[in-house]
Parts: C-alpha cells; structure tokens; sequence
C-alpha cells in the first residue's frame, strides 16, 4: 500500500531501526551516572549530540535533545522571549507558520506580549521586505519556518535572516520538514526539527540555541539537556534519530532528484487530468517530494477515504477533514482553494510505479465523489434571464455552497450577481477562488442575519 504522508511521518529508517535496537541493549543506564553503565550512555548521547549538531551546523554545547519538535519549539520560542523581555514583548512570525508557533504565539498574547503575523503570497513565501518592516524596536523574537508542511514551499531564510541580524532580532528556524534533506542557511539564533520527520524514532526533537542569544529557560529548572529540557532522556531514540539523521543526509542529493521529478510529474498530471483542479506551493522553490492540490466541488475527507480504499494514504489540509470545521490557516493564508485539497509527500524510496498508478487512479475517484456531491460537469455558457438570485446555503459545509453557486450562476445575466448565503468558515476562502478559477468577479462579503453574505458577479 502506498504510503504517500511523509510529511507527517517518515517511515522508520533501517539505521534508526538498527540503531534502536543496538542501543536498547547498551543505553539503558542513567547517563549522569559515574559507573561504567552511565558512561557508556553518556558515550551515545555525547555521539548522538555531536552526529546531530553536524547535520544542524551548531556546536554540540547549543544542542538539546526534547520531547518532540512540538516541545522543542515551545521551549524555543519561551524561553527566548523571557531572555530578551528587557527589549520588548513583541513576536514577529510568518501567518503559516506551524500550529506549535501560532499556539505559542497566542499563549504569549494571552499573557500580555503581542505578535505581527507576516502575510505570504499566493505561492505561501513572505516577502523579505515586508518581514523586515514587521520588525520593531521592541521585538524579541522572528520565527521563520525553513520549508512549509502543508504545501512545500522554501522560505527565503538566508534573506530574513540578514534583516534580523541588522535589527539584532534574534531568528527562530523551525527545519522540522527541511533538516532531513540538508542544512538551513547561516543566520539562524534558534533552530528547531522533529526526528519523526526524516524517519527518525516519534518523540525525539532538537532545540539549538546558539552561543550569545540570550535565552531563560521557561518552568521548574532541570538538572538535565543543560536545564532546557526536563526528563530523563530517551537515550535509544536519540541515538536512532542522530543516526537516521546521518544516514538520511548521506542520501538525500540523489534521492532529491529522483523525488523531485516524480513530484514534477504529478503536478502536471494532476493539472492535466483532473478539470477544476488548483495545484498550490511554488512550483521550483519548495521541497523535493512535497505538491498539494485543491479540487473543486470535492468534499476532502471522502476524497481521502475512497483513496485509501484504494490504498492510497494521502493527507490533506482541507477544513473538510473530521478534525476540525475552519480553513487551514496556511491555504487561507495564502488565499487558494481549500476544499478538497490532497498533500502528497513521498518517502524516499517511493516507487515511479506507486505514483504512476496514483495518478490512473485519481481522476475518476475525483469525478466520483463530484458526481455523489452532484457538482456540474461544466461552467455555464449561455446568458440567463435572472438578473439576480439568492442561494441559501446555510448550515451547509464545503463543498456544497460553492456546488450551489456553480449550479446557478449560469441562470443569472451577464452582469447581474449572485449572492450565497453561508455560515461554513471554508466560504469566505472558496468561493474567491472558484471566481478566480472560473473567471467570474468576487464582489465581496456581506453581513447577514446568520453567516454572510458572499456577493458574485457573472463576467461571461
């Protein structure tokens, strides 16, 4: 079965998996400890340490190993705001950078500090300018994330990086879906990544804090990770994750181009031969094995049920997901198509043949669940006599309002407006994007006794 959700979680690697278990047997012992057990765990975690600062680009010293990369950034982000609250308690941070950003971000504000969040453009990059004017004299902390999970676009760090250092604002890098394909640019203060993420062991994350940032750790001290990580560490999963660490970067030049193609090929495939289809991510600055797209008139979660029972495991970043009702913050961000949206992100080792059949098999499952949703096969052409009409969607979630307004747009003259009431969240992000993709011209949004209000005009 093709497992095509990488960029959630790698599949374990062979050496982690080796190296787990060798050190299952040889790290058990408290590393603190002066008998000949500890310092054989001190050893491995002193290699682990200095296997992944070399692939971080840091000294050993301003390394720690966590609990996640969740703990890593929020340990991150805490305790580099509480070393410079002299300066101020402003943030500056990307609007898609990770959930663990956003909520360390709101946890800040709620607790006095405030935040800028940096607008991207269609492809979800910020632009270096507008980032560096984001910076204030009384701003402690910019957090940059080096590649996005959600669509695989390359933030220009080297850039922001510069501007920060010329403001003397520390730089938080979260490399979390970068590291394992290379090293983020010189400029960095803090830098964080996830093993679970380059086919390391879950439950393993990196903080790096570089020599003269100021930074104060954040809740009750420990005694262990030089204070900034509390616990007993997880010694045979650091030592897997330093090692697949290793061995992931020894091949990762290879393995990016073959990824990369197949990537190439599915973004143009997918264009090719599903209508109403909006690839997202820029197309050349991104990551080798990452491409995600939107499909109009799809409900997301059953479009990744029917394929997974087909045995496609894909992810998606659509609001149609069961977890939760809202827009992902990076595609609202970014002001692209929401509704059913598919992440592709493929392990190295993929198969050309898995992706091959992936591409076979997906236009008719989109076609099918359209055809269950009764979305229309084609845009209107023809004039209608209506010069304008009302489409009641209310309590309805995506697809369906942007479903309703494709069905009637064509019985309204050329000119003349339809207006679709909605209260799913998802609306105010699809129903811009189909006008843009189908040509017609987004009025805008208006208050309503329940919802809103949004305004189309018919252009053609």
């Amino acid at each position: 079965m093709p497992y095509f959700d990488a960029a959630s979680a790698a599949p374990l690697h062979p050496v982690a998996r080796q190296a787990l278990l060798a050190a299952l047997d040889e790290g058990w012992a408290d590393p603190a400890r002066l008998y000949r057990e500890g310092r054989r765990a001190r050893l491995l975690l002193d290699a682990a340490r200095e296997a992944a600062a070399e692939a971080v680009g840091c000294r050993p010293d301003e390394l720690v190993f966590t609990s996640s990369g969740t703990t890593a950034v929020h340990a991150g982000i805490a305790g580099a705001l509480s070393g410079r609250r002299r300066v101020g308690r402003h943030l500056a941070l990307s609007a898609v950078e990770h959930s663990s950003v956003l909520h360390s971000a709101a946890a800040h504000e709620a607790a006095g500090g405030s935040f800028t969040e940096v607008p991207v453009d269609r492809f979800g990059a910020v632009d270096p300018a507008a980032y560096g004017a984001a910076l204030r004299a009384d701003t402690a902390l910019a957090c940059l994330q080096s590649a996005n999970h959600e669509v695989g676009t390359e933030q220009p760090v080297a850039e922001v990086a510069a501007l920060c250092a010329e403001a003397g604002v520390p730089l938080l890098v979260d490399a979390a879906q970068s590291l394992g394909w290379g090293p983020v640019p010189a400029g960095w203060s803090l830098l964080t990544a996830s093993a679970h993420k380059w086919g390391g062991p879950a439950g393993v994350g990196l903080l790096a804090v570089r020599k003269g940032t100021r930074f104060s750790p954040q809740g009750p001290a420990g005694e262990r990770e030089s204070g900034r990580a509390a616990g007993f560490e997880n010694l045979p999963a650091i030592v897997a994750a330093a090692a697949s660490l290793r061995a992931v970067r020894d091949g990762a030049a290879a393995e990016e181009l073959r990824l990369r193609a197949l990537v190439d090929r599915i973004r143009t495939v997918v264009a090719e031969r599903v209508p109403d289809v909006e690839v997202v991510g820029d197309p050349v600055r991104r990551l080798p094995h990452l491409v995600t797209f939107s499909c109009l008139y799809v409900d997301g979660e059953t479009l990744l049920h029917e394929l997974d029972r087909r045995e496609f495991s894909v992810s998606s970043g659509s609001s149609c997901t069961s977890s939760t009702l809202t827009p992902s913050h990076v595609l609202k961000a970014m002001g692209v198509l929401s509704e059913g949206n598919v992440r592709v992100s493929l392990p190295p080792g993929t198969a050309g043949a898995d992706v091959d059949r992936f591409l076979e098999v997906l236009p008719g499952v989109v076609a099918e669940v359209r055809e269950r949703l009764g979305a229309p096969v084609s845009a209107p052409v023809s004039p209608g006599p209506a010069a304008s009409l009302v489409v009641d969607a209310l309590g309805r979630r995506c697809p369906i309002p942007v479903i309703e307004l494709a069905k009637v747009i064509g019985e309204v003259a050329v000119g003349a407006t339809v207006t679709v009431l909605a209260d799913d969240e998802a609306a105010r992000l699809d129903i811009p994007a189909w006008c843009e993709m189908r040509g017609q011209e987004y009025v805008g949004e208006e208050p309503a006794d329940r919802g809103s209000a949004y305004v189309v005009r018919r252009l053609g």
